[in-house]
C-alpha cells in the first residue's frame, strides 16, 4: 500500500468511513440519528439567488483567491449586527471551503513540530488529524459533566508553556453544552501574553436554547490571540454548499490565507453570492432554526425524564449526549440499538476518552421520526434500571 508515514499515523476519519455505508439493522425501519446534517431544506430565496448567480459571466471564470468584496463585507456586517464585533474585511476575515478545511488546516499554518495543541475531550473528532498532519503533539483538555467547560488549573504548567494552540467548541459537539462570555473571558486571560493561540469552532452558533451563544471575539482583547470559525452549514441548512469563514486575529488569518492560496484556487463565485445573500437576509431564519431545535430538545428531555433515562443537559447545538446503560460502553450500545431498535447513533469514544460511556444522538430528524425514535428508547428503560 502506498501511503506516507505521516498519513499512515492518522486514524481513519470516523464519519468519513461511516457516512454513506450500507447499514445492517434490525426488523424495524431504520432511524438515522448519527449524523448532524440539518433536516430542513435550504431557504428558497438562497437557492434562487444561487441559481441566478450561475448565469453571471463573472462566476464562470476564476475569481479572486481570497474572496469577493461583497462576501467579505457581508461577513463584517453580520458580525457587527449579531455580536457587536468590528472586523476588518481584508485583514481579519478568511473565507473557508467548508469549516473542516480551516479547522484541520490551521495547525499546519501556525504550529511547529513538537509544540502542544490542546484538544477538548469530548470534542469534534477531526481536530486530531490536523495536529498530527502538522507534527504537533496533541494534549487533552478534559471537559467534565454536566457542563463540559475548561478548567485551566487541570493542565500542568509544563504542558501549558509548550502549547501553541487551543481548540474550543461551543455549543459543544457532541455534548450540547454551551459557554458563557465569562468562559471566553477566562480563556483569553489565561493565555494573554503567551505564545498560545485559540481557535473557537462556532459551527452551531445559531442554536442556543436558554440564551444567545456569545462569540469569543466579544471578549476584550480576544483578537490579540483568537480566531473564530463560523459555518453556514447548520443554521442556514446549507451543509452541501461547504461554505464557512474564519475571523479574528490578523496573524492567524494571514497564515490561513497563505495556506489556502497554495491549496485552493478561489471559491466558486456563485457559492459566494449565495452565502452573501444568506448572511444579509436570513437573520430571522436563524431564529426559526433555534426555536425548532429548542422545541425538539424540550420534548426529548421531557420524554427521557419520564422514564429516568440519564443524559447530559442540552443547552445548545443539535445533539443529545446520552449515557449508556450499565454494563454497556458506547460502541456496545450502538450495536444494541442498531440490531434491537433499528436506531443508528454515534458512539462517544471517537470524540475522546471521556465519551466511552455515551452515545451522541442527532435531533436533525422530522418530528414523526423523532417521536418514534424516542418511543423506542423509552422502551429500553429496564436496561438502565436493572436490579
Amino acid at each position: 500500500m502506498i501511503i506516507s508515514d505521516r498519513l499512515a499515523q492518522i486514524p481513519e476519519s470516523y464519519f468519513g468511513k461511516t457516512m454513506g455505508r450500507e447499514i445492517e439493522h434490525g426488523p424495524l425501519p431504520l432511524i438515522n440519528m448519527a449524523v448532524g446534517i440539518p433536516d430542513g431544506e435550504t431557504p428558497k430565496g438562497i437557492l434562487d439567488h444561487f441559481a441566478n448567480a450561475l448565469y453571471q459571466p463573472e462566476n464562470q471564470k476564476y475569481v479572486a483567491f481570497h474572496g469577493k468584496v461583497e462576501f467579505k463585507q457581508a461577513i463584517v456586517n453580520f458580525y457587527q449586527r449579531q455580536y457587536g464585533v468590528e472586523l476588518d474585511s481584508e485583514e481579519e476575515v478568511c473565507i473557508l471551503y467548508g469549516t473542516k478545511n480551516g479547522l484541520v488546516g490551521l495547525p499546519t499554518c501556525i504550529v511547529n513540530p513538537g509544540e502542544n495543541v490542546l484538544l477538548p475531550d469530548p470534542g469534534y473528532t477531526d481536530y486530531l488529524a490536523g495536529v498530527q498532519l502538522a507534527d504537533g503533539i496533541p494534549k487533552t483538555l478534559p471537559l467534565a459533566p454536566p457542563y463540559y467547560l475548561p478548567d485551566w488549573t487541570q493542565i500542568s504548567n509544563d504542558t501549558l508553556i509548550n502549547t501553541k494552540l487551543v481548540y474550543l467548541t461551543y455549543p459543544n459537539n457532541p455534548t450540547g453544552s454551551v459557554a458563557s462570555q465569562q468562559v471566553f473571558d477566562d480563556a483569553i486571560k489565561q493565555f494573554k501574553g503567551t505564545k498560545t493561540k485559540i481557535v473557537h469552532d462556532f459551527a452551531y452558533s445559531a442554536f442556543g436554547f436558554d440564551a444567545k451563544n456569545p462569540s469569543i471575539l466579544q471578549t476584550e482583547g480576544a483578537k490579540d490571540l483568537a480566531v473564530e470559525i463560523f459555518s453556514l452549514s447548520k443554521g442556514y441548512n446549507m451543509s452541501g454548499f461547504r461554505v464557512g469563514f474564519a475571523v479574528g486575529n490578523k496573524e492567524i488569518i494571514r497564515a490561513l490565507k497563505k495556506y489556502q492560496s497554495h491549496t485552493h484556487a478561489g471559491m466558486f463565485g456563485a457559492l459566494q453570492d449565495a452565502a452573501t445573500y444568506a448572511l444579509n437576509n436570513y437573520d430571522d431564519f436563524l431564529e426559526q432554526q433555534n426555536i425548532k431545535f429548542r422545541n425538539r430538545r424540550d420534548y426529548i428531555q421531557a420524554q427521557l425524564d419520564e422514564v429516568n433515562i440519564p443524559y447530559e443537559p442540552m443547552a445548545g447545538g443539535i445533539f443529545l449526549w446520552l449515557q449508556t446503560p450499565p454494563n454497556y460502553d458506547g460502541e456496545q450500545f450502538v450495536s444494541y440499538l442498531l440490531q434491537e431498535q433499528s436506531i443508528l447513533v454515534a458512539p462517544g469514544i471517537p470524540f475522546g476518552q471521556n465519551g466511552k460511556h455515551y452515545v451522541r444522538m442527532s435531533l436533525a430528524l422530522d418530528d414523526e421520526q423523532l417521536k418514534e425514535a424516542i418511543a423506542r428508547l423509552k422502551s429500553l428503560q429496564s436496561l438502565y434500571h436493572q436490579q
